[in-house]
């Protein structure tokens, strides 16, 4: 188990070394002119050699890579001209363009709204998801599964934007229950930070529950069909006793493979319901960045949501193993 952490460890260090290498390819030696995306519009070629001087785009692509990593792991100075220079401390990403602020602070001031949204929807689709899965692993056969592969099937092939915007219409614009949503963060008011984040939080977790109660269905039935299931059956053990104190362990291990890896990818991915809610997360701050050029605020955000969904992919990867060992053995 040990040599298998290990492994997991090291891959995805090796990972995220890979992804740091695209991600400033991509972004700082595509075509087009960092610095003058960084001086502005009506800067004239001096003012824009003196910002490519500041940032240290006259030097060589390794360099600049060497450079963006020493950032990450040590911290960074930046001229400032005239002799002075500007410390971004370590992870450092750079300065944005439009604020001059230091582009991990701007994701850690919008990180606590991501992961709210994230956990709540979490547990929404963990208890939605697997709750039905398992119910209808339970009822197969009768009206119960029927109606619930419906419904399945239906928020399996529902867009996130259309369940969100169908909330909004019927929750807050015909019914009334509750006021459009306005972000209110935790540590300022929980009641109202919860009440703002009910319908974004029903909205992801029930798009993401037709996904896990499909896999906990088809993981409980085919663990219900394994040898010693069927031995249980013969020494008349109940059908309800064999669902959930024997299935339920053969369909935890993807169930938590799975949560992990879209956690990860939540932290990032929820784009259209951050914008759509507008709750100012990560998703919310990538595509603003992008409207703009913010090429420092886009890199970090990138390489913020790209490092997540790494993580959770090691996580997700040890959970199963914890779960079932025959994954760590293999």
């Amino acid at each position: 188990m040990t040599r298998f952490v290990l492994q997991r460890i090291g891959g995805a260090l090796l990972v995220l070394l890979a992804l740091s290498v695209l991600i400033h390819v991509l972004f700082y030696l595509a075509p087009g002119d960092p610095a003058r995306l960084a001086c502005g519009e009506r800067c004239n070629p001096q003012q824009i050699a003196q910002v490519r001087e500041q940032l240290g785009l006259n030097e060589s692509a390794v360099a600049q890579y060497l450079h963006f990593l020493q950032g990450l792991v040590a911290g960074r100075d930046y001229s400032a001209g005239a002799g002075q220079a500007l410390h971004c401390d370590a992870p450092c990403l750079g300065f944005s363009y439009q604020t001059d602020q230091q582009v991990t602070g701007l994701i850690l001031t919008r990180l606590p709204a991501t992961l709210s949204l994230a956990l709540g929807a979490l547990a929404i689709w963990l208890l939605v998801g697997v709750g039905t899965g398992l119910l209808s692993a339970l009822r197969r056969g009768g009206i119960t599964e029927r109606l619930l592969t419906v419904l399945t099937l239906a928020g399996t092939g529902t867009p996130v934007f259309i369940l969100g915007l169908l909330l909004l219409m019927a929750v807050c614009a015909h019914l009334q229950w509750l006021p459009f949503p306005t972000y209110v963060p935790l540590t300022e008011d929980p009641e109202q930070w919860a009440w703002n984040l009910l319908l974004p939080w029903l909205t992801l977790g029930l798009f993401e529950s037709a996904k896990y109660a499909r896999l906990t269905r088809s993981s409980t039935l085919e663990t219900l069909a394994e040898d010693h299931i069927r031995t249980f059956r013969a020494y008349g053990v109940g059908e309800r006793a064999l669902v959930t104190r024997h299935a339920v362990r053969g369909a935890v291990a993807p169930v938590i493979a799975l949560s992990a890896v879209d956690f990860g990818t939540m932290i990032g991915g929820a784009v259209l319901t951050e914008s759509l809610f507008g709750i100012p997360g990560l998703g919310k701050t990538l595509i603003d960045a992008v409207r703009v050029v913010d090429l420092p605020v886009v890199v970090g955000v990138v390489l913020a949501i790209g490092t997540a969904v790494v993580v959770a992919g090691a996580i997700a990867d040890l959970l199963y193993a914890a779960a079932d060992r025959r994954v760590a053995l293999a």
